[in-house]
Parts: structure tokens; C-alpha cells; sequence
């Protein structure tokens, strides 16, 4: 565990040294979970929406965007749901005078049960080397069942709390489990209360003329009021989908572990209407799409996996969430939900206008229903960032920080390093430069040693380094040297535009998505 938060703090600590992710306003020491993306991290940001939004609206016919406004009439809230129900339950502990979700104290005592279990499984396995049968032995080890069934009971019992939004119980089972403040050490415990999570202000110049409005809370919202508008403007028939990308805003009290739970944040989320009664063939559908989406990146199928709710939210009949394996542990990074009919039936019944789509083929009208996924854009970042990050001992005793990022997400795509800095060579670099820049984001880099040079590269998760010598004026060639092997050849500056389009064209991680 000690080493997996030290892995975290190298990572945190990179995104800083390597123009990826800043503290915001650290001039004046900060703000509390408000995080601003450097020069680096704002090019792999870009990448990753732009992988979504096409995969979405390129590949799909029936998927179109939008892109609504943050600020939104104050009703909409209040028929989504988000004035009465968008609360976090919360605990305070008396001696440290800290806040805590009373629900990730819970979830943090069941993963305890769970990192014994792996503590045993790890343990056997290792002894047993490869004739360790890991299914005989999770059925059968004593010790193992003993915390799979603590995990199970209390598993029951905070879900059964959830779904009741019994708060007095949330609190009995933080006492009986003598979960302790990770601050003070105590069990000195507060009540149990609910927490709205919208940030408000005021619109309007007057004192008299204004009127309370809300920061979004989530960009979904604005899809579902403009349902209609896309509908007919686009002549689209169901089913078909409506995706957006743009920030989002909660005030939440437990903001941490970096820029995976922040107060505002960046979502990319797709509403998909549906006929009533087909929705959790489409759910399924897309729950399929989705994993493979991640899986693309070639990061590991074994870092990703799919997690049911405990509690359905008051809109869903069906949700999962689609987790990857942080330094942290197991964190969703998307959430992919049927939410029926309520959110159109709702603003149907708080505006007053009628929220139906006609079906030609059936001949009537109705409420669609709707599959979501909803993707945090900072999450999908860390998890990039988390499954790329590699310190590598290379056979010379030496060690290297490499960042091994998807090449069609790496923010530059090919360093441009000439030998010297005489002799023709800077040139000759800028003229690359200059034929590939229409292309790819290239960096032209003349200081250092070309080892250090490469390290620096490496660092930010470039993919190729293109090495300009003395023979390149003769012979039109250059050495080309690739981020994840380091292995080096030369080849014909006229060959660089075909190699580097092969390895970071997002043309491939589509091809894997396709559900034929």
C-alpha cells in the first residue's frame, strides 16, 4: 500500500515538473481542489476529448453534439432532482474538527477486508509459484472466507442504509465497526447529515431584480431540455444520441487525491434515446462500446472492470460503472446509466411543454428513455497518467521516467534534435519542422546532451525523437529513435511522415471500438 502512495506522489509530483497539471492560484497558495492544466497537460486533455467526441460522433450516425450553457433556469434543477436530492452524506470528528463522507468511511473499511484477501492470495501464490490454483484457493482458504464474509455483512448493511438514506444507521455502522478519524485517531463522532453539493449565485444587476441560479452540477441537464430542438432540427429518429463536452461544478467537502474528486471538473457525456421496453438491450449495447473504448489505449485489460450500484439514483432502473485500477485502488472513471424516462417526464411536468418524440413506425407518441454515459474528463486524464507512468532500469544501471502514453494522445507527437548546434543542423531541424508541423504537434529542442535530451522526452511521453547529424545533409536521412523500446534506425526524411501518421493516427483505436 506504502509503495502504491508513493507511486501517486511521483505522479503528482511529475504532472508539476512536466507542465501537465499546476496547483491553482499558487501564487497566493492555492485553492482548495482546484487544479489548472499546464502546457503539457492541456495538449493531452484535448486529445482525450477529441478521442471521445469523435468516437462518438464519427462513428456513430445517430450520435450528434451539443454544447449548452452553464448557466441554466433555476427550475431545471429542481425537476432533475438536484435541489432535493443531490446531497452527500457527511460526518464530522470532534477532535480533529475534519469532515469526512460518512459513505467513503464505510467503503474504505470494506476495501480493508478486500486487501487482506489479496494479502493472503498474493501470499499463496507466491509459495505455490505456478501451480497456484487461485479459484480452489479463494473457495477454500480459511482466512480468506473468514474476510469474504465480514466483507459480505457489512457490504449488506451499509447498501440496505443507502438505498433507505438512513443516516442514523450510516453512523451506528461507523461505531460498531470503530472506524477511526485518519486525522485525530478517535471515534469522536458527529450525526450524520446531508450536504447539498450545487454551488448558487445570483443573476440580475438589481437587488430587487435578481434571481438565484445555480453553477451546473452536470452537463446532462442540458441535453434533456434541448432534446426537442436537436430532435427536430436534426430530423432524427429514435434511437439516436446527443453528446457534450464542458465543465461542471460541486462544492464538494471531501475533495482529494488529486484531480480525480474536484469542484470543478470537466465531463463528456452522451444521452441516448430510446424506445420504452429496449432500454437494457441499448444499456448493455453501451456498456460493451464503452469498455472497449478504454481497452483501446492499450493500457491493460486487466486495469479496468465493471462495478454494479448498491443504490440505484431515484432516475435508474440499471447502472454500472466501468473502474480502473489507480494507484489508489479500483475508481470509477465512467458511469454508464438507464435513467427510464424520469428526466423528460420531469421537465415535461415542471415546464409545462410536452417532451415526446412521435414514431413514425409505431404510429404514437411518447417519452423516450434514455442510456447515459457520463465520463470525467480529469479522471480518464489520472487513469492515462497512472497507467503510463514507468520507471524503467536500463541495462546500463541507469533509470529512466517514461511516460508511456498512447501515441495518438501523447501531447507532442516528435522531438526534433540536431546534433550540434552548428553546422547546418538547427536548420535542417526547423525545416522538418516546418513540413511536419501542419500534421503533428513537434518540439524542437537544441539544449543538453542528446541522452538528457531523450530522458526529457521520455518524460512527457513523446513517442518518437528524430536526431539530425552530419550525414543528413548528404544522404537526406536522419535517426529516428522510438519512446517505448528506444531502439534506433535511420531512415529518409521523405519516410517521417508515414511513420509517425501509422503509430499516432486515432484512426487505429477506432478500428478496435467498432462493434461489428
Amino acid at each position: 500500500m506504502a509503495q502504491q502512495e508513493d507511486l501517486f506522489k511521483k505522479i503528482v509530483s511529475h504532472c508539476k515538473e512536466y507542465g501537465f497539471v499546476f496547483p491553482s492560484s499558487e501564487i497566493y497558495d492555492g485553492l482548495g481542489a482546484v487544479y489548472d492544466y499546464g502546457q503539457n497537460g492541456v495538449e493531452l486533455k484535448n486529445n482525450i476529448k477529441k478521442y471521445w467526441w469523435d468516437s462518438m460522433t464519427l462513428l456513430n450516425e445517430n450520435v450528434v453534439g451539443i454544447d449548452s450553457a452553464i448557466f441554466m433556469h433555476p427550475t431545471i434543477w429542481k425537476a432533475s432532482g438536484h435541489v432535493d436530492a443531490f446531497n452527500d452524506p457527511l460526518i464530522d470528528n470532534k477532535d480533529s474538527k475534519k469532515r469526512y463522507r460518512a459513505d467513503v468511511l464505510i467503503e474504505e473499511q470494506i476495501a480493508k477486508y478486500e486487501d487482506k484477501i489479496n494479502k493472503e492470495v498474493e501470499k499463496a501464490a507466491k509459495k505455490f509459484g505456478d501451480a497456484f490454483d487461485r479459484e480452489q484457493f479463494v473457495s477454500t482458504h480459511p482466512r480468506v472466507l473468514e474476510n469474504q464474509a465480514k466483507k459480505e455483512i457489512l457490504h449488506t448493511r451499509f447498501a440496505q442504509a443507502l438505498n433507505e438514506n438512513n443516516l442514523e444507521e450510516l453512523r451506528q455502522i461507523i461505531v460498531d465497526y470503530e472506524i477511526v478519524c485518519p486525522v485525530s485517531g478517535t471515534r469522536n463522532w458527529t450525526e450524520v447529515r446531508q450536504f447539498n453539493l450545487m454551488f448558487a449565485t445570483e443573476m440580475g444587476s438589481t437587488a430587487d431584480g435578481t434571481m438565484k441560479v445555480y453553477l451546473r452540477p452536470e452537463t446532462a441537464q442540458g441535453i434533456f431540455v434541448n432534446f426537442l430542438n436537436v430532435q427536430k432540427t436534426g430530423r432524427m429518429k429514435i434511437p439516436f444520441g446527443i453528446a457534450q463536452i464542458g465543465k461542471a461544478f460541486r462544492n464538494e467537502i471531501v475533495a482529494r487525491q488529486f484531480i480525480f474528486r474536484m469542484r470543478e471538473f470537466e465531463q463528456m457525456e452522451m444521452q441516448f434515446f430510446v424506445r420504452p421496453g429496449e432500454e437494457l438491450e441499448w444499456f448493455a449495447k453501451w456498456k460493451e462500446i464503452r469498455m472497449k473504448w478504454h481497452q483501446a489505449l492499450g493500457l491493460g485489460k486487466h486495469k479496468y472492470r465493471y462495478h454494479d450500484h448498491d443504490k440505484l439514483a431515484h432516475y435508474a432502473n440499471a447502472a454500472t460503472d466501468i473502474e480502473f485500477e489507480m494507484p489508489f485502488g479500483f475508481k470509477e472513471v465512467e458511469g454508464i446509466h438507464s435513467r427510464t424516462d424520469f428526466d423528460l417526464s420531469s421537465h415535461e411536468k415542471y415546464s409545462g411543454k410536452k417532451m415526446q418524440y412521435f414514431d413514425p413506425e409505431l404510429n404514437k407518441s411518447y417519452v423516450p428513455y434514455v442510456i447515459e454515459t457520463s465520463i470525467g474528463v480529469d479522471r480518464m486524464f489520472l487513469s492515462i497518467l497512472s497507467g503510463s507512468y514507468d520507471e524503467e532500469m536500463l541495462e546500463n544501471g541507469e533509470s529512466r521516467v517514461v511516460l508511456r502514453l498512447p501515441a495518438a494522445l501523447a501531447p507532442v507527437k516528435l522531438a526534433v534534435l540536431p546534433l550540434v548546434k552548428k553546422d547546418g543542423l538547427p536548420e535542417k531541424a526547423e525545416e522538418i519542422i516546418h513540413a511536419l508541423k501542419f500534421d503533428f504537434n513537434c518540439q524542437y529542442d537544441e539544449k543538453d546532451s542528446i541522452g538528457k535530451r531523450y530522458r526529457r522526452q521520455d518524460a512527457i511521453g513523446t513517442p518518437f525523437c528524430v536526431t539530425i547529424d552530419h550525414d543528413t545533409p548528404v544522404d537526406h536521412c536522419v535517426t529516428i529513435r522510438y519512446r517505448d523500446s528506444m531502439q534506433q534506425e535511420r531512415v529518409s526524411i521523405d519516410q517521417l511522415h508515414a511513420i509517425i501518421t501509422d503509430k499516432v493516427s486515432m484512426k487505429n483505436l477506432f478500428k478496435q471500438i467498432v462493434v461489428q
